[in-house]
């Protein structure tokens, strides 16, 4: 074990400590979901970074991954041509990539996904993936079936999870709807992290695989840090009840690809609206905050260069310190999460390829966590998203809702952090999870 090894582990109850701070109910602590929670967490890094047979599986999931998106790229590349390439790329025909091109190369890959996710929830997979997973989670940490079910869905369908426990969101309690929206910014969808892996799998190619550990450690880190910083007060009607998931049927199983693609096309357009949005008035915000720092800057005789990202970098510096990434890139990796925040994970992981491909960080280790503490949803415009998503098929929860959603990105966003710091724990510089 490594000195990092051991700050990164005891980060993860300074982490959980801060939560309790925060808590709204500091006497009515559930330790049963904590400690079963933190162990489970434990559990799956283990797994996954050391006991033997974990890395080698996640290894052979990130070559699957690789290889399905190789597939979805199929119909990118005959639609847009060239533009469609990756990177140093070449096609059958001789045309070369044309470089990078967000719109054209990444994110058409979501279609295919969104497609082939509801192709295997018609079919019945994902359901019995899905209850697994819930199961799990119901049985060994004690949390309500509807809890359990929509957190397990999070990570295959996102928002779309809501549908699978629709009919029990009315009766839920305070804390069951706060955890609910924390698990959902705090994991990633499927088809999403198809997404990133495209993004990165050019500068770290093991990439996949630790994207789909970020997401199973997440889960339980999402409920942990969610039931401290809003305990539970009431009684769940779905206590110890298994659920079976809500979804509308498709006619068949061709209907069913062309209502995932139609929910991935509609995703698509929903994330380059935000980016278009997000970007440029973050933007002109920061040309704002730079006019104003600049007579500051030259009344106090500073330099400091006033941005949001700057500022936040700052405020995430010493949570960046405690997860155990070296200080000598712990600010790189504080601006990326400050950026997640206020712009979206999209732009985070954009800006953390450029920064791998410019050998910006100095230790590897520092690369590991950061992947997998930016891996949510975790930031403005997903609370938005998440919270009118909820409230569309609840709407006489609407109002509490609406108070629940910043209390829920709080808790997402040091959800995220957890789970970087359990990942933190366990990678060390022989990981075979390294850079294959």
């Amino acid at each position: 074990m490594e000195l990092y090894n051991l700050v990164s582990f005891f980060g993860m109850f300074a982490l959980l400590g801060i939560a309790w701070l925060m808590s709204a109910h500091k006497r009515t602590m559930n330790w049963w979901v904590i400690i079963c929670g933190t162990c489970l967490q434990l559990i799956f890094g283990l797994f996954i970074f050391v006991l033997p047979g974990g890395p080698e599986l996640f290894l052979w999931l990130n070559q699957v991954v690789i290889k399905v998106l190789n597939c979805a790229t199929a119909g990118t590349q005959f639609l847009f041509g060239r533009l469609a390439l990756p990177p140093g790329e070449t096609d059958a025909s001789g045309q070369t990539s044309v470089g990078f091109i967000l719109a054209f190369q990444a994110l058409p890959t979501m279609i295919f996904f969104g497609a082939l996710m509801a192709g295997l929830y018609y079919l019945k997979i994902m359901p019995v993936i899905v209850k697994g997973f819930a199961q799990v989670f119901s049985r060994i940490m004690r949390i309500s079936g509807a809890e359990s079910l929509s957190v397990s869905s999070n990570r295959f369908v996102g928002v779309e999870a809501y549908l699978a426990i629709k009919p029990y969101l009315d009766g839920m309690t305070r804390s069951e709807l706060h955890t609910i929206l924390a698990a959902g910014m705090a994991t990633i969808a499927s088809n999403v992290l198809a997404f990133y892996v495209f993004m990165l799998q050019h500068v770290f190619p093991a990439v996949a695989g630790h994207l789909i550990s970020a997401t199973i450690i997440s889960a339980p880190a999402a409920v942990v840090i969610s039931k401290i910083i809003l305990p539970e007060t009431g009684k769940p009607a779905t206590l110890g009840i298994d659920i079976e998931p809500f979804r509308p049927d498709d006619a068949n199983f061709i209907d069913s690809l062309i209502n995932g693609s139609n929910a991935g096309l509609q995703l698509v357009i929903g994330i380059m609206a935000l980016l278009i949005s997000f970007l440029g008035m973050l933007s002109l915000l920061d040309l704002i905050l730079g006019g104003v720092g600049g007579w500051v800057n030259s009344l106090v005789g500073s330099n400091f260069i006033w941005s949001f990202k700057n500022i936040l970098g700052y405020i995430f510096y010493p949570f960046c310190l405690i997860i155990g990434i070296p200080p000598e890139d712990a600010m790189t990796a504080a601006k990326l999460i400050g950026e997640r925040l206020i712009v979206t994970e999209v732009a985070a992981y954009q800006d953390l390829a450029v920064l791998m491909k410019n050998h910006a960080f100095v230790h590897h280790r520092s690369i590991v966590v950061t992947t997998y503490a930016l891996c949510g949803f975790a930031h403005v415009a997903s609370m938005a998203i998440f919270v009118g998503g909820l409230a569309a098929l609840a709407p006489k929860r609407r109002s509490e809702l609406a108070a629940l959603g910043p209390r829920a990105l709080l808790s997402a966003t040091l959800a995220c952090l957890l789970t970087g710091a359990v990942a933190g724990t366990f990678y060390t510089s022989k990981s075979i999870l390294l850079s294959r």
